[in-house]
């Protein structure tokens, strides 16, 4: 079945679990986040840290990824976003280990930071509650602890901004709060046009849901904040639209990915670039080209642009189309995007 977007009444009926109006609180989240990170306390001396080890699965790391990505040029050292419950060997007592998780029970996560203890690594953790809360209060180390009952990726502007308040506190970030304030203001100009009252003539995010139609989208962005939103738009693709997804990053795609797009293989895919105007020239220039081969392949392509002045706030007005664009794409199939019973049955499944 194919539901029209424009008739609010089902699309009401296909997002029982308040999917698009959580796309929608992405402003206050990340308003209210920072103002929670800010107003942590007894953070841990970070005079002599070398170097940030960010630990986190899924909706968590992406946090991680957002503070590689935004302050890569502010902050005088390393940023390693790690997606896995080894931590890394260099981790030790000058490093600082965030353990970011929303449920406080990933396992990855736990193991983490459980060996970030032992090394006597200085640490944060983010998360809502559960396990991980409870070791850190055992432990002696702050939490700094955001609200619980929703999906885990819609809790990005809590988990993301709690931790770049968090850090500015500590001393490690410089003041962030007037780039927090025009990325809330670009969030909101973005929900304001992608809203479900909006008819798809004037909604952004509706028209490109309807132009992906069946299609596998696979998402471009240039290496830096575009890629972190290429790569959030690829799980909220997965989570939200219910679709198989992929993103690449410029120019690393045009070494490998471009080989591959060939008649008939294009035609079963969208492909979308994100951009914004802080391009490196070269790469900017890349995206058109690039974009023809694909379309030539006998893909739909199309291009998104960033808003905002900051790095943060481009970054953040691409994430927030993204959330409505895959909410939609599933909508529009008649599928519910909130439930997520294949990682429900795959953790049963480890477990049993």
């Amino acid at each position: 079945m194919t539901v029209d977007l424009d008739d609010l009444e089902a699309v009401r009926a296909h997002d029982p679990g308040g999917m698009l109006a959580a796309a929608a609180q992405l402003a206050s989240h990340c308003r209210e986040g920072y103002a929670n990170g800010t107003g942590a306390g007894a953070l841990p001396d970070l005079g002599d840290v070398r170097n940030v080890v960010y630990c986190g699965m899924g909706g968590s790391a992406v946090a991680g990824d957002v503070l590689r990505s935004v302050f890569r040029d502010r902050l005088g050292l390393p940023v390693e976003v790690n997606r896995s419950s080894e931590l890394p060997e260099h981790a030790g007592p000058h490093s600082l280990v965030v353990g970011c998780s929303y449920s406080g029970n990933t396992s990855e996560t736990l193991a983490a930071f459980r060996e970030a203890m032992k090394r006597g690594c200085r640490s944060i953790v983010i998360t809502s509650g559960g396990t991980i809360a409870d070791e850190a209060d055992e432990a002696g180390v702050p939490v700094v602890r955001v609200p619980g009952g929703m999906q885990p990726r819609a809790a990005l502007g809590w988990l993301g901004c709690s931790a770049l308040g968090a850090l500015e506190t500590a001393g490690l970030l410089p003041p962030l709060a007037e780039d927090m304030a025009e990325a809330v203001d670009e969030i909101q100009a973005r929900a304001a046009t992608c809203d479900a009252g909006v008819p798809a003539a004037g909604n952004p995010a509706k028209l490109l849901a309807e132009e992906i139609g069946e299609r596998v989208p696979v998402i471009w962005g240039a290496e830096g904040i575009g890629a972190v939103a290429a790569a959030r738009w690829k799980t909220q693709m997965n989570e939200n639209g219910k679709v198989p997804a992929w993103w690449s990053s410029m120019s690393e795609l045009d070494h490998n990915e471009v080989v591959g797009w060939r008649q008939p293989f294009g035609r079963a895919h969208a492909v979308i670039a994100l951009r914004h105007d802080a391009e490196d020239p070269e790469m900017a220039a890349r995206f058109p080209l690039s974009l023809r081969i694909a379309a030539e392949s006998g893909a739909t392509t199309a291009e998104v642009r960033a808003t905002g002045r900051s790095a943060l706030a481009r970054l953040f007005s691409l994430i927030s189309f993204g959330d409505f664009v895959s909410v939609y794409v599933a909508v529009r199939r008649g599928i519910d995007p909130t439930p997520v019973d294949v990682i429900t049955r795959l953790k049963a499944a480890l477990v049993s």
